[in-house]
């Protein structure tokens, strides 16, 4: 039985905290709203981010990090991209040193192209840090339907401690090595599930969403690769598994917004009144930043950033793309 803290309880934070429970350790979970950790301890349920389900009876959650880090063998990061960074500034001073670190969020930190894994691991030198990917849609982790997924690390003890403690008969954990790979497969593809989900949006039909995924796959290998990701990755569950999952899963969020800016709508209207983190949105213009930095093409990519932000037409957006050079298929 080990002890272990999920650090955010949105969706994907409680479904793992359920996850773990289950398997007989002690978790406790952080929240940020209070009413989110009143509704795990008092009624067994993440009201506001997970509707409907009920989480392990001996979960518990709290508003006070150290409280919940008190003590933690395993902690495992699942707060927005965007905040991880303090979060894991804060977790710092708190957690033993030699915990080991899970890396749940997904996303590429806009002013310095840190992966996630990067970010904790600079705030929280000396652990060993694990990043945990693959296609999961939190609410079938918690109605436990067979799931597969990765957990990466050049610690390969960590990683294979991962994944004896995540494991389950309707849960399975891969060990991987190639963690850029890995963390950018996670990331990238919520770019690729918006842009699908403007294509939808927009009325468009089957063969567009098939030339979206798999050219968004090769964007994805071409700017991974540059970095020093493995390609035989991004053929994997962490990307293509991930890949197809989000673009295509009505659960998907990244999905769900582009439907709505294809629609028609803005975006500040898209995200207006939302709970949940479309990572998608601000991975677009980190990715967008970062592939113009190394002289990567990511013309998906830049698409999607050009619709979300600068006011471009869905319409015009794909014109443009099918417009472009002509090429060979593996250039």
């Amino acid at each position: 039985m080990t002890a272990i803290a999920v650090v955010g309880a949105g969706a994907w934070g409680t479904a793992l905290a359920d996850l773990l429970a289950r398997g007989g350790h002690v978790v406790r979970v952080w929240a940020y709203e209070a009413d989110v950790a009143r509704s795990i301890n008092e009624s067994h349920a993440n009201a506001r981010f997970l509707p409907g389900f009920t989480v392990h009876a001996s979960l518990t959650a709290s508003t006070v990090l150290a409280d919940v880090l008190h003590g933690a063998e395993i902690v495992v990061f699942a707060a927005p991209s965007h905040a991880l960074r303090r979060v894991a500034r804060e977790s710092a001073a708190v957690a033993g040193p030699h915990a080991t670190l899970v890396v749940a969020t997904k996303g590429i930190e806009h002013d310095t192209f840190a992966l996630m894994t990067d970010v904790v691991h600079e705030e929280m030198p000396g652990r060993p840090t694990v990043a945990l990917s693959g296609p999961s849609f939190a609410a079938e982790v918690i109605q436990r339907q067979p799931t597969a997924i990765v957990a990466a690390s050049t610690d390969a003890s960590a990683a294979a401690r991962v994944q004896a403690e995540c494991s389950s008969p309707e849960f399975r954990v891969y060990t991987h090595d190639d963690v850029t790979g890995v963390e950018l497969g996670g990331a990238l593809k919520n770019v690729m599930a918006i842009a699908v989900g403007i294509a939808d949006g927009v009325g468009l039909g089957y063969n567009s969403r098939a030339a979206l995924i798999t050219r968004g796959l090769a964007e994805m290998a071409r700017l991974g690769t540059s970095l020093g990701a493995d390609s035989a990755t991004f053929a994997g569950l962490a990307g293509v598994g991930d890949l197809v999952l989000t673009c295509t899963g009505p659960l998907s969020r990244n999905r769900a917004v582009g439907v709505e800016i294809g629609g028609g709508r803005a975006l500040h209207e898209v995200l207006t009144g939302r709970d949940s983190v479309a990572e998608g949105v601000p991975t677009a213009e980190s990715a967008h930043a970062l592939a113009r930095a190394k002289g990567i093409e990511m013309p998906i990519v830049e698409a999607v950033r050009g619709i979300l932000f600068e006011e471009l037409a869905a319409r015009d957006a794909i014109q443009a793309l099918m417009t472009r050079e002509l090429k060979g298929e593996k250039e």
